[in-house]
């Protein structure tokens, strides 16, 4: 058993990640799969891992089993038929700016899951909503049924908001007649 305080560097390969549910599991070549929880992934800039990826990790063994501590290096998939996606990166503030603004309505938001989604107006599929669009925006809370603007980014599973903002943002100065 490894001492809980001091991490070991182990290699492996990432066996699923699912960005919604915040972990996933990484194959252990010398023991039970580790877990890989977002939060470990954020600190490497990381939002995402792609499965298949080899990714390089100092690992802790808890009460709970193998847990990453911390990721040293991904690389990756090679010989992929996929378009290369490798990772997905937290987009910049500039293609933040650059994505549209909708307006919308929160369908629900679950601040203790971190996620939940909106619905644009005129439009028929839901929005994503992660809590890291809750923290960049000025909002703490978001209420189902509350009105927001909010701007929308493409993702692997749909669109995704990567910003919140005020409901009338997009109004601009009108010439009432």
């Amino acid at each position: 058993m490894v001492d809980e305080k001091a991490g070991v560097t182990v290699t492996g390969t990432v066996k699923w990640f699912n960005s919604r549910e915040g972990y996933g599991f990484v194959t252990n070549p010398h023991g039970p799969d580790i877990l890989l929880h977002t939060d470990v992934l954020r600190e490497f800039e990381l939002g995402c891992v792609q499965e298949g990826s080899e990714v390089q990790l100092t690992v802790v063994d808890t009460p709970r089993g193998m847990q990453a501590e911390r990721v040293i290096s991904i690389l990756p998939l090679q010989n992929d038929s996929r378009p290369a996606r490798g990772v997905i990166r937290h987009p910049t503030s500039e293609q933040i700016a650059a994505c549209p603004i909708l307006p919308a309505r929160i369908k629900w938001f679950n601040r203790v899951r971190g996620f939940g989604f909106a619905r644009a107006f005129g439009q028929g599929d839901d929005v994503y909503i992660d809590i890291e669009a809750l923290r960049r925006s000025d909002f703490t809370e978001l209420a189902t049924g509350e009105a927001v603007a909010i701007r929308v980014m493409p993702s692997e599973n749909g669109r995704k908001a990567v910003a919140i903002l005020p409901w009338d943002v997009g109004v601009t100065d009108i010439e009432l007649v």
